[in-house]
């Protein structure tokens, strides 16, 4: 469900990084709030109970990495949120990860019940603006976001969130490799996937 923090121990080094990390968060909320984007685009290749998470309104996301692609101009934008990233075993997988972004869910919102569907990979959430009482169940352990804090959680494992506040809750999540992988596993679950995903043109995960 949740990691043990002492498995990752670069954890320290990007909660050090918050203030740096929130300030570009904030002047991109003063200039482009509005091209935050629904966290999910309509895909049929999506798993069935993505297909509410596609309409879901209120969970947004500004993406510094696409389907392992840089955004150019957001990455140019936040460079000290690269910088804090820069030394993280970030999931490479061509055309699929990594995904950085700043994720936001709206006052009153919760995000439903789902899983995730590449077990070669975690999520790591570092807490920027998380007003008290945002929580996040991952499995049957549910966690109170905190500024500045991180953790590190296991997306095929069912996992749900809350906004019940009347504020914006905003995150920095980023995908990592599973440590259990060696270097070499890591190359050839990268190698197998990218040969899949460009089988037809389009992610088949």
């Amino acid at each position: 469900q949740f990691y043990q923090r002492e498995v990752f121990p670069w954890l320290q080094q990007l909660e050090a990084a918050t203030d740096a990390i929130e300030a570009e968060l904030l002047a991109v909320l003063a200039d482009d709030e509005d091209k935050f984007e629904r966290y999910l685009q309509p895909d049929q290749n999506l798993p069935n109970d993505a297909g509410k998470l596609e309409r879901h309104a209120g969970w947004k996301a500004w993406f510094l990495w696409k389907n392992g692609k840089p955004v150019a101009e957001n990455v140019a934008r936040c460079p000290r949120t690269m910088e804090a990233l820069a030394g993280l075993p970030l999931t490479t997988i061509p055309n699929y990860a990594p995904n950085i972004l700043f994720s936001m869910l709206r006052p009153g919102q919760r995000i439903e019940p789902h899983t995730g569907f590449l077990n070669c990979r975690l999520i790591g959430h570092l807490s920027l603006l998380t007003p008290p009482g945002c929580s996040f169940r991952v499995g049957n352990e549910t966690r109170y976001w905190e500024r500045g804090k991180a953790w590190v959680f296991n997306d095929t494992i069912e996992h749900e969130a809350f906004n019940p506040t009347d504020q914006t809750r905003v995150i920095l999540l980023f995908e990592i490799w599973r440590p259990e992988l060696s270097a070499d596993e890591r190359r050839l679950v990268s190698a197998l996937l990218e040969a899949s995903n460009s089988f037809d043109g389009q992610p088949t995960l």
